[in-house]
């Protein structure tokens, strides 16, 4: 997907129905967004297995978790890591969620999560922090882009509460 591709064009632009995907995931399984009609998604983009602000995200995640489900909502972590990776950082972490490896970047490309970012005074492309909710029909009705951590969480179940 080209970099200046417009918001309106996007597949995952806001308001629009997002196309059905499918990608590998943790638990031998595979992630298919049609599987999911009838509920809210949260689709989390991180940069990397195991460091220290996606650790955090991933706990505070796990932590409200019930409250998600009780929201009709199910959360995805999406990372480039590989599913060994993901698998070992899952287990780690006790994570009641499935976490879905993206190692072509196909789904950072529907996204447009890749950014240039800095990293100890280097440029580097990376995937910029980044959370979706896909509601119950398919369609993306809100997107965060450079997340910080810090009470992010409660700011995505307090939407997700809001759609029900």
């Amino acid at each position: 997907m080209d970099q200046d591709t417009s918001v309106a064009e996007r597949p995952s632009a806001v308001n629009k129905t997002v196309p059905d995907f499918s990608a590998a995931m943790t638990g031998d399984r595979t992630f298919q967004l049609a599987d999911y009609k009838g509920k809210n998604i949260v689709l989390y983009f991180y940069p990397k297995d195991n460091t220290p602000g996606c650790t955090t995200e991933g706990i505070q995640f796990r932590e409200m978790y019930p409250q998600f489900q009780q929201a009709n909502t199910e959360i995805f972590g999406v990372s480039r890591d590989s599913i060994r990776s993901h698998e070992g950082f899952k287990a780690k972490l006790e994570m009641p969620f499935q976490l879905i490896s993206d190692p072509d970047e196909t789904l950072c490309a529907m996204f447009d999560v890749m950014k240039m970012k800095n990293m100890y005074g280097k440029k580097v492309r990376g995937i910029e922090r980044s959370t979706f909710i896909i509601d119950e029909s398919g369609k993306l009705v809100k997107e965060w882009r450079g997340v910080k951590v810090p009470g992010h969480i409660d700011e995505v179940l307090e939407f997700v509460k809001a759609l029900a």
